[in-house]
C-alpha cells in the first residue's frame, strides 16, 4: 500500500478515534513533563542543594549526574519492554516505581538526617532515574502510533515540549520551594505530578487502532529489521545524545555559573532557566511544525547543532573577557538563553526521524536506544563540568560544549543520503 493511500485511510478514521489521539498525546505530555520536572527541576535547585547538603561542586555534579545514569540504564530495557508489552503497562510501571522512589529520598535523604544522607540521596537519584526513563519511549510509540506521518513531527515536538515545560515549572517552583520549605517539600511535589499522570495514563492511554503494514520504500524501514542493527538509527541515537552535552551543561550549571560567576541573585537565576524552558518549548512546537511542511528533518537538525556550537563559542567568549564583573551581567544572562533555547529546539524533529528510520515495530527499541545515549550523555557531561571548571574557568566549559556541537553535525545525516 502506498503512502498516499495509508495518509486517505487515516483520515477517513473514526471521528472518535481522531479526537482521542490528543488525548493520547495529553497523556504523554502530562507523564514527560512530570519527569522532566525531576531530571529538569532538581538541577536548577543546584544553589540551595550544594548549601543544605553540605556538597562540594564534585560531589554535586555525581548526585546529579546519577539521575541521567539511571535514565540512562533503563531506557533501552524499556524501550524493548514498551514493544512487547504495549505502551499503558510500561507507563504506568514506571510513573508508580518513580513515586516510590521519590518517597524514599523523603524517608532518608532530607538535610540533616545523618552521615548516610548523601549515599541515601544518591541512590534515590539514580532510582527514580532508572525507573521515570520509561516514560520517553512508551509515550513516543504512543504518539507515534496514534498520528499519521505528516503530523508526527508536530506531535512528537508537542510531546517534546513537556521537557522544558516541566523543567520550567520547575525552575520556577523548586528553587523557592527547597529555600523556604525544603527538600521534603520539593520531593512531595514531584510525587504529586507524577500521580496526577498515573491518573491521566489510566484516563486515556490505550493501544492505536491496527495499522496498515508499510513496506520499505514508502519512506520507513521494514518492520522485521531490528532497529539496533541499523547504523543510520545508530548514527542518529549517537548524534541525539551528544547534542544534549551543551544542553545538560547549561541546565544543571547554569545557575552556579550566573550565581558564582556574575553574582546574581536567585529570582534572576530562576527566572532566566525558566525563559530558557519556555523557549525551547515554543521552538520545538514550531520546528516540528516547520519540518512537517517541508520535509527537511535532517537538514534541521544539521542546522541546529551548528547554531549551537555557534552560540556557546559567543557565550564562552564573553565570559572570558567579562572577568565576573557586574556590567556582564545582562549580556551574559541573555547569551546564556539564547544559546540554551537554541540547543534545545531540535528534540522533537530527532526523535521523529529516530522513530521513522525504525519502523512501526521497533519505535520504543530505538527511542530507547536514543534516550539511553542521551542520558549517558548527560551522566558523563555532568562528570567532566566540575574538572573543566577547576582547571580553565567557565570559559572552558562554554568553549568545550561550542567544539562538542560542532562535532555532532556530521552525525545528522545530509537530507540526500538514503
Amino acid at each position: 500500500m502506498d503512502q498516499t493511500a495509508i495518509v486517505a485511510e487515516v483520515r477517513d478514521a473514526p471521528p472518535a478515534a481522531a479526537r482521542h489521539r490528543w488525548k493520547v498525546l495529553a497523556a504523554g505530555v502530562a507523564a514527560n513533563a512530570s519527569f522532566s520536572a525531576i531530571f529538569s527541576g532538581i538541577p536548577v535547585t543546584s544553589v540551595v542543594l550544594r548549601a543544605d547538603y553540605q556538597l562540594s561542586n564534585t560531589q554535586l555534579g555525581l548526585a546529579l549526574g546519577l539521575l541521567s545514569l539511571g535514565v540512562a540504564l533503563g531506557e533501552l530495557p524499556w524501550g524493548v519492554l514498551t514493544d512487547r508489552l504495549g505502551d499503558r503497562k510500561v507507563l504506568l510501571t514506571g510513573l508508580l516505581g518513580t513515586v516510590a522512589a521519590l518517597w524514599l529520598l523523603v524517608l532518608f535523604a532530607l538535610p540533616g538526617q545523618g552521615a548516610a544522607t548523601f549515599r541515601w540521596l544518591c541512590a534515590g537519584l539514580m532510582l527514580a532515574g532508572l525507573l521515570g526513563g520509561s516514560v520517553n519511549g512508551s509515550s513516543g510509540r504512543a504518539v507515534m502510533g496514534w498520528f499519521r506521518d505528516g503530523e508526527r513531527g508536530l506531535a512528537m515536538s508537542i510531546r517534546q515540549t513537556a521537557v522544558p515545560l516541566g523543567g520550567g515549572i520547575g525552575a520556577l517552583l523548586l528553587p523557592s520551594l527547597a529555600a523556604h520549605a525544603g527538600f521534603g517539600a520539593v520531593y512531595g511535589a514531584l510525587i504529586a505530578g507524577c500521580l496526577a499522570s498515573v491518573w491521566l495514563t489510566l484516563l486515556w492511554l490505550r493501544e492505536p487502532p491496527p495499522s496498515p503494514q508499510v513496506q520499505p520504500g514508502n519512506g520507513t524501514v521494514a518492520q522485521e529489521r531490528s532497529a539496533l542493527r541499523s547504523g543510520m538509527v545508530w548514527r542518529l541515537a549517537l548524534g541525539t545524545g551528544l547534542l544534549c552535552a551543551p544542553q545538560v551543561a547549561l541546565i544543571s550549571f547554569g545557575g552556579i555559573f550566573l550565581h558564582d560567576f556574575s553574582h546574581a541573585g536567585l529570582v534572576l537565576i530562576s527566572a532566566v532557566m525558566a525563559t530558557v524552558q519556555v523557549g525551547a518549548a515554543v521552538s520545538r512546537i514550531a520546528s516540528g511544525r516547520w519540518t512537517d511542511r517541508r520535509g527537511n528533518r535532517r537538514g534541521y537538525l544539521r542546522g541546529c547543532a551548528l547554531l549551537s556550537a555557534g552560540l556557546f563559542a559567543l557565550l564562552g567568549i564573553l565570559t572570558a573577557f567579562s572577568a565576573g564583573t557586574s556590567s556582564a551581567l545582562v549580556p551574559l544572562a541573555l547569551s546564556l538563553t539564547a544559546a540554551g533555547i537554541a540547543v534545545s529546539a531540535w528534540h522533537g524533529v530527532a526523535y521523529t526521524e529516530l522513530a521513522v528510520q525504525a519502523g512501526p515495530a521497533q519505535i520504543g527499541t530505538a527511542l530507547g536506544l536514543g534516550n539511553s545515549c542521551v542520558f549517558t550523555v548527560f551522566f558523563l557531561t555532568a562528570q567532566a563540568v566540575p574538572p573543566l571548571l577547576q582547571w580553565q574557568g567557565w570559559a572552558s566549559v562554554w568553549l568545550a560544549m561550542a567544539l562538542v556541537a560542532l562535532a555532532v553535525r556530521p552525525l545528522f545525516p545530509p537530507p540526500d543520503q538514503p
